[in-house]
This record gives C-alpha cells, sequence and structure tokens, in this order.
C-alpha cells in the first residue's frame, strides 16, 4: 500500500510539471503572437501612409 501511494504522488508531481511546462510554453508562444501582430500592423500603417503620399 505504501509503494501504490508513493507512485501515485510522484504521478502527480509529474503531472504538475508538465502542465507547468505547457502553460509557459503557450505564453510564450502567445506573448510571440502579440509582438508579431504589432509589428505587421506597425508595417501596414507605414505602407498605408506612404501610398496615401504617393497619390
Amino acid at each position: 500500500m505504501k509503494r501504490g501511494a508513493q507512485a501515485a504522488i510522484e504521478y502527480l508531481f509529474m503531472l504538475a510539471a508538465v502542465l507547468v511546462l505547457v502553460l509557459y510554453a503557450a505564453k510564450v508562444v502567445l506573448n510571440g503572437t502579440k509582438q508579431m501582430t504589432n509589428q505587421i500592423n506597425n508595417y501596414v500603417k507605414t505602407v498605408r501612409e506612404q501610398v496615401l503620399e504617393g497619390l
């Protein structure tokens, strides 16, 4: 009984570690996506202003 409880606790700790890693990876991906979106919006704004100046 003691060994089974220890195995269950070890399994829960591993599961918690995996969840932390997944959350960290999701945060990195979302921050990257946000930065890329901002850069694309700035580029589009600049190109739009250049096109309007050329008219």
